[in-house]
């Protein structure tokens, strides 16, 4: 729901150490741009949710979403990196929840496009899928069900990454 730079000062201020804008700067590119100007290109992250709508192609999806916005996925992530976002939070919808392994092909494409780092959202069924998503060109991985459902610790996850020769702090 981040719209405003109200809504990002007021995050920052509550502690938030960077603040993920999604609907709010696709539909408003001048807030991304605004926000980087104002507290700094570390602190803002573009979300983006996406769909693959056909071979090499996935759109991008607005209103939690639920909305096909019509732009491909790379285009508007490399205008949200030109305008100053710092990261990026990618999440495939096609994944999101199934515990499949994340969409690689995408964070491979995305990681091609930019030059930023890629957080990958979407599809943790197994700590090799988080090790097979670091390896295609993510700098962070999202997971939830493995840790909600106590499938694994993060300690076991760090531990079996190390062993996987994925730097990570123990």
């Amino acid at each position: 729901g981040v719209r405003t730079l109200e809504d990002i000062q007021a995050l920052l201020l509550a502690g938030a150490d960077k603040v993920s804008i999604n609907t709010g700067g696709f539909l408003n590119p001048s807030l991304i741009q605004k926000a980087a100007e104002h507290f700094g290109s570390q602190s803002i992250v573009a979300g983006v949710d996406v769909k693959k709508v056909g071979d090499d192609c996935w759109h991008v999806f607005i209103n939690g979403g639920t909305q096909d916005a019509g732009v491909e996925a790379r285009a508007w992530i490399a205008r949200a990196v030109e305008l100053g976002a710092g990261e990026v939070l990618l999440t495939s919808i096609d994944r999101d929840g199934t515990k499949a392994g994340y969409d690689t092909a995408l964070v491979k494409a995305i990681a091609k496009t930019v030059r930023i780092p890629i957080i990958a959202s979407g599809g943790a069924g197994s700590m090799a899928d988080i090790r097979d998503v670091l390896n295609a060109g993510a700098d962070a991985a999202l997971l939830a069900s493995l840790f909600h459902f106590g499938e694994v610790t993060v300690r076991e996850l760090k531990q079996y990454l190390k062993r996987e020769g994925i730097a990570v702090r123990l």
